[in-house]
Order: C-alpha cells, then sequence, then structure tokens
C-alpha cells in the first residue's frame, strides 16, 4: 500500500463520516484530488465537519472491541479471558507473548484501529486550524475561538492517545500541506505536542472576544448532561491532560519523573463530578468493550491479583503462597471475603449470591449495589487458573441492560470519573510528600464503601483494620501479604474506582508503578501499515515485548508484588 492511498483512505473516511454524523450534506469532491479548501470552504460546512469530530475520536477509542483494550485489559489483570477473540489470549501472561507487528499478524486490525483514529482526528482538526489561519471567515470572533479551542482539544486528546500507547506517532501541525504524512516523532514529543494543544484550546476558551455563537459548545459536539460551557470544558481539557501526563510514563523511574505539579494544578481545576456522555447505539459515541466487560464468563471475570487484595478471609494469603502456576489448579475459582461494600457481601459464596444478584439492576438508570458480582455457579469458565476467579465487574449493568430507558447503551455513562481526578491529585500529593492531604482524598472513596480512614498521615504504616485491613498485598519474598500502606491504598482505590471506566487504566497505571507482570510488553510499535507508507522495508518493521528484533526496553520488569 502506498502513503498515498493510505493517506486519502483515511480523508476519505473522515469525510464519510462527517457526512454520516451531521444533517449538513456537505458538497464533496473526490478526495484524491487533495481539495480540502473545498472541504473545508464555508464556515457552516468546516464547522459541520469539526463538530463530529469528538464523537469520531470516541469511535476509535472506545465504539469497537477490534481495539488494544482486551489486550491490555489481560495483560494488566484487569481481566481474564480464555478467549481468541481480539486477541485476549494471546496476551495472557506470563505467557512470554510480545507485541507482534509483522505485516499480516493477526492482530493487525486491534493493533492500527487506534493510531489510524487518532491520526485521523488530528489531520482533520489541522487543516481546519489550517483553513481558519488561511482566511475562512467564520463570523464572529467568539465563533471562532470557540471552534478553534474545540479543533485544538482534538489534537490534544488524538496526539495525547497515540503517544500514550505507541513509541512514536506522527504529528501533524497547522500550515501543514495535505500532502505530509506528518512527522515521525518519539511518544515523549508527541506528548509535548499534546500538552501544548491543550494549552492553546484553554487559551483560546478563556479569551475575551465579542460576538455570538461562542460557548458553550453546541450539545451535539460533547453529548454530554454537562452543558460544556467555558468553565466546565476547561475543566475537562484540565482532566484529560493530568491523565495523559500522568500515564505517559513507561516505567516507575518515569512516573516520578513526571511533572506532579502541573499535574497536581490540572487535576486540582479539573471536573468536579463525573464526567458522562450520552452514548446512542446508532449514532454514537458508544462502549463496545464496556459492554463486552459486562457478559458473565468467557468474555471476562476478574483474576485475582488486585481484587483479592480486598480479602480478609485469609483466601488471598492462601492464593499468593501458591507458584502463578498452581494458583487455580483444577479449576477452583479465586473466592474471597471482604468488608469492601464494593464486593458482594458474605462469608460463603451462596451468602454473596443472595446478597447481589444481578437481576437488581436490570432495569433502566438503576445503579448497581455492588461493582462486582459473585457470578451464578453455573457462569463459571474455565482456562488458566491464576485468571479464574468468582467476581465478574457489573458497575455499568443498568446501563448495559436498559440504558437511560430508550434502550440498552443509550443514555449517560461515564468517560472520566471524578474518583479519577482525585487520585490523580492524591498520586501528585504523594510524591510530594502532603501525605495528610492524600489521606483525604484517599478516604473519600474508601470511607463512603465501609473501609475505616487512615488517620496516620505517612509513607510507611500501614493501614488500620489489623487483620481485616484492605488491601492486603504481596510482601518479599512474595509468598506472604501484609497490610499495605497509605501509597498501596491509593493505587488500590483508584484501580476499584477505575476498572473498566476509561480506556486501558489498569495498564497505564500498572505500567508507571511497576505492577504488571514480568516481561509484559509496555507499548506498541508504530504499526506496520504506516512504516511501510513511509517507504520502510521488512528490516524496519519491529514488535513491542521479549523477543529478538522488538524494541529496546519494550517489557515490564518484575513487579513491585513479586509477579
Amino acid at each position: 500500500m502506498t502513503r498515498s492511498s493510505i493517506r486519502w483512505a483515511t480523508v476519505t473516511v473522515a469525510l464519510i463520516g462527517a457526512v454520516a454524523c451531521n444533517d449538513t450534506q456537505l458538497a464533496v469532491v473526490n478526495p484524491n484530488s487533495g481539495e480540502s479548501a473545498r472541504v473545508l470552504g464555508t464556515p457552516n460546512d468546516a464547522e459541520a465537519l469539526i463538530g463530529t469530530y469528538y464523537k469520531r475520536w470516541s469511535s476509535g477509542i472506545y465504539g469497537s472491541t477490534t481495539d488494544l483494550q482486551g489486550m491490555t485489559s489481560v495483560q494488566s489483570m484487569m481481566n481474564y479471558s480464555s478467549l481468541a477473540n481480539n486477541c485476549m489470549n494471546a496476551r495472557t501472561p506470563f505467557s512470554g507473548a510480545a507485541n507482534s507487528n509483522a505485516p499480516g499478524n493477526v492482530c493487525l486490525g486491534e493493533q492500527f484501529r487506534l493510531y489510524s483514529f487518532t491520526g485521523e482526528v488530528q489531520r482533520v482538526a489541522s487543516t481546519f486550524l489550517t483553513q481558519v489561519k488561511g482566511g475562512l471567515v467564520l463570523g464572529s470572533a467568539a465563533r471562532e475561538n470557540r471552534d478553534k479551542a474545540f479543533a485544538e482539544f482534538l489534537r490534544g486528546l488524538s496526539l495525547g492517545y497515540a503517544a500514550l500507547m505507541h513509541d512514536s506517532s506522527a504529528v501533524v501541525t497547522t500550515g501543514m500541506s495535505t500532502e505530509d504524512p506528518g512527522v515521525l516523532v518519539g511518544y515523549k514529543t508527541a506528548a509535548d505536542s499534546a500538552y501544548a494543544a491543550f494549552q492553546r484550546a484553554i487559551d483560546l476558551t478563556n479569551a475575551t472576544v465579542t460576538g455570538d455563537q461562542g460557548f458553550p459548545l453546541p450539545t451535539t459536539w460533547i453529548p454530554s448532561p454537562t452543558v460544556m460551557s467555558k468553565v466546565e470544558f476547561v475543566k475537562l481539557i484540565r482532566s484529560y491532560r493530568a491523565r495523559i501526563r500522568a500515564n505517559m510514563a513507561r516505567t516507575p523511574a518515569e512516573r516520578a519523573a513526571a511533572d506532579w505539579t502541573a499535574i497536581l494544578a490540572d487535576a486540582q481545576n479539573g471536573i468536579t463530578a463525573d464526567h458522562n456522555i450520552i452514548t446512542n447505539t446508532t449514532s454514537g459515541p458508544g462502549n463496545s468493550w464496556r459492554t463486552q466487560f459486562m457478559s458473565f464468563s468467557t468474555w471476562h471475570q476478574m483474576p485475582g491479583f488486585f481484587v483479592g487484595m480486598a480479602d480478609v478471609s485469609g483466601s488471598y494469603a492462601a492464593w499468593i503462597a501458591q507458584p502463578v502456576g498452581e494458583r487455580g489448579a483444577g479449576n477452583q475459582s479465586f473466592f474471597m471475603v471482604t468488608p469492601d461494600l464494593r464486593f458482594p457481601q458474605g462469608a460463603t459464596r451462596a451468602a454473596q449470591q443472595a446478597d447481589f444478584s444481578i437481576t437488581s439492576c436490570n432495569a433502566a438508570s438503576t445503579p448497581c449495589k455492588r461493582y462486582f458480582v459473585n457470578r451464578p455457579n453455573g457462569n463459571d469458565a474455565f482456562g488458566a487458573g491464576f485468571g479464574l476467579s468468582n467476581y465478574d465487574h457489573v458497575r455499568f449493568y443498568s446501563w448495559n441492560q436498559s440504558g437511560d430507558g430508550t434502550g440498552a447503551r443509550n443514555g449517560p455513562t461515564p468517560f472520566f470519573t471524578k474518583a479519577e481526578n482525585d487520585m490523580l491529585q492524591a498520586e501528585a500529593q504523594f510524591r510530594a510528600g502532603n501525605f495528610a492531604a492524600v489521606a483525604a482524598l484517599v478516604n473519600t472513596t474508601r470511607v463512603a464503601n465501609g473501609l475505616p480512614a487512615i488517620t496516620t498521615f505517612d509513607a510507611t504504616s500501614p493501614v488500620p483494620g489489623g487483620a481485616n485491613c484492605v488491601p492486603k498485598v504481596p510482601v518479599a519474598p512474595f509468598n506472604v501479604v501484609a497490610c499495605g500502606n497509605l501509597w498501596d491504598a491509593l493505587k488500590y482505590e483508584k484501580r476499584i474506582e477505575t476498572a473498566y471506566t476509561h480506556y486501558s487504566p489498569w495498564f497505564l497505571d500498572g505500567r508507571g508503578w511497576g505492577e504488571l507482570p514480568k516481561d509484559t510488553p509496555l507499548f506498541w510499535a508504530v504499526p506496520y501499515q504506516d512504516l511501510q507508507s513511509r517507504g520502510k522495508g521488512l528490516g524496519d518493521i519491529y514488535g513491542a515485548g521479549p523477543g529478538v528484533g522488538n524494541a529496546a526496553n519494550s517489557v515490564a520488569a518484575l513487579s513491585v508484588y513479586g509477579w
């Protein structure tokens, strides 16, 4: 495939998406002519196009199971499945699996999707900004600033997410010719471009200008119950920038070296309530993996590695005492007892099933009593023993079954939780040594879910609870467990509160915290499709993870918890 064919295939998809998502029918000429000026030639056409591109970005990130999320969920042990669907079982931990990038590899669709969509969104947003810079008049200064701010927000999201997952990505800038494929740069440089784009979006939003058709954003641009006024839009931008900046690190050393002062400032000025998106199975946005993760048994279950930290019965301690290969031997699913009210309550499996049945949150807009369910006995699955447990994550089951009453998976659902924003603040405060501030943030969700407040403000003291402390964590020689400290409690709260709430949460945090299983690939290479389009030969195509010919420094070290 030639560079030209890939580039114009992307442009064609962009234009088709714009027409499909809007009532405004654009008069589009043959895209192979490269006449972007014609496509974005009038204010209404240009705005109609750019206004669809948050949905387009969201579709690329969340709209299909043919992406990286299934793999990252298995790699980070947020999920376990023995199925080959979307390469989940090909990324089973402890198997030495690499992220192959060879042409024709079985995961090529999943590994290209995010890179392709973010590249398209970045291209369209940049072309829009180029047209405005070149003289496209949008009617008023207020309208121009609003539209430019939105385009820069899209550029920040696109650049940021590509950099999160890949070791390098193409950067397209304002003023760049549509014939230019973009400059391929390392993830840190791409991330810096994302942060700068977010800042331009903030500055444009906050600028004092005159005229009509300014903020708030049109409701179709970011479908949400929250009206995107200037204030709310800036809050959202700052939370996204905090998330991306904190999660960019590939190793604990890189994460420690992140700009935590900037992360703290953004998170403190970020969202103050859950950022919900109004999903729609017909017109988008959607969330395909959240749908699949609500299914029982074969598609997903929660391995004991992290959820087991909530156990007070001794089951987790006994499980950790076994070598990884012997855990769950004989298809014995992991069972635990915990005071954490996000899990089913009771000392037996039957009691936990009686405490919370998934049918209790079938109805529309009915939050489930627990985040996790002890699944019905007949729905147990089989596979690698360490992946087996009694537990499935069902926090969003009502949305999956009935939505807001207009149909399954239609209606508000979280895409960025306040708890995540709080934990970004907490981590920044921890790294600054402000332990009382950390405890206050951690206690917000901890106490609300039945766990005792942390009242000793240091980095080493065990969390309260004695024998019933939560979390319990593996400690050297990693076949025993002990009560965790404030740092472990922070990580535990973030894991439980962000599970399945956004793109690859446990993988991104686990990578920077040093919690991924040993030899897990830390990122994905530039997809071979893009490398080939740039004239690279087979010898220039590489993967990530264990194995000859893969990128250097692309595998996780032994986890801080010993796995």
